[in-house]
């Protein structure tokens, strides 16, 4: 009778746990799973060529289906980088190389939420298209499209009328930063399919291979060959920190000594070990490449680079120590008035992304080697700086002055007139009528009614350095989202998944200790 009790009261005392959970959840805790999901999602609305069966997003069709044709080679597929569609070589090759990063650090966690499919997919749609515009080891195609005559037309990508030009990089025409970044790319995606897919990643491997020696044997900026580039991502930082960036991925991916021996040689003379940045982007790499780099040194075999890779990791510390307001003086990231960091008017929210991945990434490694980092003489645990990747995380997602997410489709409130062509214009799906060059502007671009369709994981530039934010569809430095915006979240929305599934499980198991 007393065992047929205490079952009684067990039971009773699961039921109201569990129903105290899903009527209450914790305030403090976002659905941070929910959020991955959502951001993998982007990527298929961001997709240009011919869409897949399984296809999700289903409001996109297929678009670009004639890209390289007056050139005479296959540029069909790869990402619109934002709310246009030209299709920028660099910023989509960071956009991949921070996929695979996220794959690389958090492939458990990732696959807990079900979610590694998926993301191994948005990393693929982008390296099939790289292996397209690698039409030979010194060629590389660098940007179908221009920005000018794009952004004379608002029209869905499905009625495209712009130019398709493209435009590429050769022996005579350098393109050091594009090759570098592509390469890393590469390199990075080919470590993601190595256990999966061998062959698929061998061939990605050979392509890195020879686009940085490419890079590497023919240098110059690239927007220095394609001229048309230049207002929209010009290579401001140069060169040289992607082809540090592509060496230390290619040493990652093959443990080949002469990529290392890249690294280590070259770290004073190209900035390595010189440039203390306070942002990470997709122009400027030394932030990211400064923190891998860091990393070898938990490997007994990078002991007799020691020196150098502590020079990596001090300029690594000078960014991780600037996003916590731990530097001396002025040498920190401003933040807004919430706690934002904020580094520039025009899409901040692409720089808090890849904050809150290096700040969560690099917690990891000090966790990994039970070591506390230093910043100005004070001591700073891996549980703080993982604390304050989440508060920019919860930030994006709802936690700030506007109540509002700032990833698209996140929760009830969100930015419903994102600043993109084909969100903002009746799906092609449901009305295939032709819509102009400028009909878009005449009829969709002014309305002041949400986008019919949602731009499901985006992550829009964000508010000012006041919090404020103005949904407005032609307030561009808001409410345009990126592929590189969002790339870096996916490896961030998985740790604290994960983070939160484990609390959740610890707290269970407490309650029902307590109840029993």
């Amino acid at each position: 009778m007393e065992k047929k009790k205490k079952l009684h009261n067990y039971k009773w005392n699961l039921f109201l746990l569990l129903l105290t959970l899903y009527k209450f959840p914790t305030l403090e805790a976002f659905d941070y799973a929910d959020a991955l999901t959502k951001s993998l999602l982007y990527f298929e609305s961001q997709r240009s060529g011919r869409l897949p069966y399984n296809q999700r997003v289903t409001w996109r069709d297929h678009s670009g289906l004639t890209d390289g044709l007056e050139q005479g080679v296959d540029l069909i597929g790869g990402y619109y980088d934002a709310g246009d569609h030209v299709k920028f070589g660099l910023p989509m090759a960071f956009t991949v190389t921070m996929l695979s990063w996220g794959v690389i650090e958090f492939r458990r966690e990732i696959a807990s939420a079900g979610e590694l499919k998926h993301a191994m997919e948005a990393i693929k749609w982008g390296t099939d298209y790289f292996i397209k515009a690698h039409t030979s080891p010194n060629v590389l195609w660098a940007e179908v499209g221009d920005g000018d005559t794009d952004h004379y037309c608002w029209q869905r990508p499905e009625d495209m009328t712009t130019s398709r030009q493209a435009y590429k990089i050769d022996p005579d025409n350098p393109g050091s930063d594009l090759a570098g970044e592509t390469a890393a790319a590469m390199a990075a995606a080919s470590i993601v399919f190595k256990s999966t897919n061998p062959h698929y990643s061998h061939l990605l491997l050979q392509h890195a291979q020879q686009l940085f020696e490419f890079g590497d044997k023919y240098r110059g900026k690239y927007d220095g060959s394609v001229g048309v580039v230049k207002r929209y991502y010009a290579s401001v930082s140069g060169y040289k920190d992607e082809l540090l960036w592509a060496a230390l991925w290619l040493y990652k991916a093959t443990d080949s000594p002469e990529y290392l021996k890249y690294v280590i040689n070259e770290a004073q003379s190209f900035g390595g070990t010189g440039w203390a940045i306070t942002e990470f982007s997709w122009d400027v790499k030394y932030a990211g490449l400064q923190l891998l780099a860091s990393k070898l040194l938990m490997e007994e075999k990078h002991q007799n680079h020691a020196q150098v890779l502590e020079q990596y990791r001090s300029k690594a510390e000078y960014y991780i120590c600037s996003c916590l307001n731990k530097n001396n003086g002025t040498d920190n990231v401003e933040r807004t008035p919430a706690g934002l960091l904020y580094v520039r008017q025009w899409n901040n929210m692409q720089y808090v992304s890849t904050a809150a991945f290096l700040l969560t990434v690099y917690s990891e490694f000090l966790k990994s080697a039970n070591q506390k980092l230093t910043c100005n003489g004070e001591t700073i645990s891996q549980e703080e700086i993982l604390g304050f990747a989440k508060s920019q995380a919860d930030y994006i997602l709802g936690s700030n002055p506007q109540n509002m997410s700032y990833l698209v489709g996140f929760g009830s409130s969100y930015p419903k007139r994102v600043h993109h062509r084909g969100a903002s214009i009746m799906s092609f799906r449901e009305n295939k009528g032709f819509i102009g060059c400028t009909q878009g502007y005449d009829y969709w671009y002014g309305r002041q009614e949400p986008n019919p369709n949602v731009l499901v994981g985006a992550l829009v530039g964000g508010p000012d350095c006041e919090d404020d934010f103005s949904d407005q569809r032609h307030n561009y430095m808001q409410t345009e989202a990126c592929t590189y915006n969002t790339a870096p979240l996916v490896g961030v929305f998985a740790k604290l998944s994960q983070l939160e599934q484990q609390k959740l499980g610890e707290n269970l198991n407490w309650r029902l200790v307590a109840s029993y």
